[in-house]
């Protein structure tokens, strides 16, 4: 279980290939460094601790994907990052 955060600093959970919001709401799965929602739509890019959007990926399209939500994490909201890229579209 890793936690990772979103540009403006959201926290999330990675467990496994599975990435979920703060709430524990399944966000979408990660193939290689690229987070793609349940509909199989590119959301975001990992990059270190951080998951960005880059306009630049968002034209990759994987298979739809479901999990069960989890329980939430208390886990604080961290600094924004300056890192390029634009905050992820989750839904939470």
């Amino acid at each position: 279980m890793s936690n990772l955060y979103t540009k403006n600093g959201h926290p999330l959970r990675l467990q496994g290939d599975r990435l979920y919001s703060r709430s524990g709401i399944y966000l979408g799965k990660v193939y290689d460094d690229r987070v793609y929602d349940p509909r199989g739509h590119y959301a975001g890019t990992i990059v270190g601790d951080r998951v960005v959007y880059r306009s630049t990926h968002s034209a990759r399209i994987k298979g739809p994907s479901n999990s069960a939500n989890r329980a939430g994490v208390a886990s604080a909201k961290s600094a924004q990052s300056s890192i390029w890229g634009d905050e992820p579209r989750f839904q939470d």
